[in-house]
């Protein structure tokens, strides 16, 4: 009993040993495929980038103009539009006191007829050259003063546009303050600096689009009608100016807005933003580029963002296959196993 009692308990310690070292086996097999990351990936594909370039700007009039009469310290008689008219080119928008001209008026018909009966009188030899001639000069200037003043007693807007300010009333006495303040805004226009990279890209007539904070997803298209022919050498850029159209006036001078160019295209090698990483500390870029099964840590050159994509300028070839999810667990020389589905 006892001899077999003991064979009984060495075949179950077998068993169990063998049990132990096959779970022990298993665990360790297990180990190894949980080393394994699961990853998701994306090829990098070559593409045609787009090479857009985006200027922020204020909108402004396309023209504006201050109205101020050549002469100081008359009264005004009327002022015939308030801010928010519109006027045309040519209208009177300002009329002056007519006293000052009336009474220059005079003078000059006074001046006018002494000189009229001074000609026959130099003509018998009754009064010099030299007096008729100053009797002329006066008769002159007396009419430049009437000019200057029929012209001013009445003043006529120089463009289109819309009254912005107004800064008399009527019966005031003008000083050195414009009277009006006018602004043509059927056409606006947007100033931006633009780098000197682009000088020989950008041509007179190119369309521009155009985008304001208050039309959220709206583009405007404007077109390039200036460009400065000189370098601002602090900045680098050049600055071009860009006419919108804006007949229905929805747009205003003093709106923030975006100009944003098409310089052109080139080939580019575009993988998903998430695959490119930051650096730790530093501003460099990274992704992982996984070859049979194994992970490679690497350093790229980023360049322009194309929608969910990005550029890569360096670092990366055609074709290679980089991930974009576990940076986590990635690192350089870790296997992996792709899930992509």
């Amino acid at each position: 009993m006892n001899k077999s009692f003991i064979l009984v308990l060495a075949a179950m310690a077998m068993v169990a040993c063998n049990t132990t070292k096959s779970n022990e086996q298993n665990t360790e097999a297990s180990a190894v495929v949980k080393e394994k990351v699961a990853v998701k990936t994306v090829k990098a594909e070559p593409s045609v980038v787009n090479l857009t370039e985006t200027y922020t700007s204020e909108i402004l009039p396309f023209k504006e103009n201050d109205i101020t009469p050549a002469a100081q310290g008359l009264h005004i008689d009327r002022i015939s539009v308030d801010v928010g008219d519109h006027v045309y080119a040519g209208q009177v928008i300002v009329t002056l006191d007519q006293t000052t001209l009336k009474q220059q008026e005079l003078n000059l018909a006074t001046t006018q007829d002494n000189y009229d009966r001074m000609v026959p009188v130099h003509a018998a030899g009754g009064i010099s050259d030299q007096q008729l001639t100053q009797m002329k000069n006066t008769l002159d200037l007396q009419k430049e003063v009437v000019e200057n003043l029929r012209k001013n007693s009445t003043i006529k807007s120089p463009i289109s546009g819309v009254v912005t300010a107004r800064n008399f009333e009527n019966g005031d006495l003008f000083a050195s303050m414009p009277i009006l303040h006018i602004m043509q805004i059927n056409k606006l226009k947007v100033k931006a600096n633009v780098s000197e990279q682009y000088f020989t890209s950008v041509k007179v007539g190119q369309k521009v689009d155009i985008e304001v904070d208050i039309f959220p997803g709206e583009k405007f298209e404007g077109q390039v009608s200036r460009i400065s022919p000189a370098l601002d050498s602090a900045t680098r850029t050049f600055g071009v100016e860009i006419t919108i159209p804006n007949a229905n006036e929805r747009l205003r001078p003093g709106m923030y807005a975006r100009a944003t160019f098409n310089m052109g295209q080139r080939e580019g090698l575009l993988i998903d933003d998430v695959a490119v990483q930051k650096q730790t500390g530093s501003s460099e870029r990274f992704v992982y580029v996984i070859k049979d099964g194994v992970a490679e840590y690497r350093f790229v050159k980023d360049g322009r963002r194309v929608g969910d994509k990005v550029e890569i300028l360096s670092g990366l070839q055609a074709g290679e296959e980089v991930a974009t999810t576990s940076f986590v667990r990635l690192s350089d020389g870790a296997e992996v196993e792709i899930v992509n589905e």
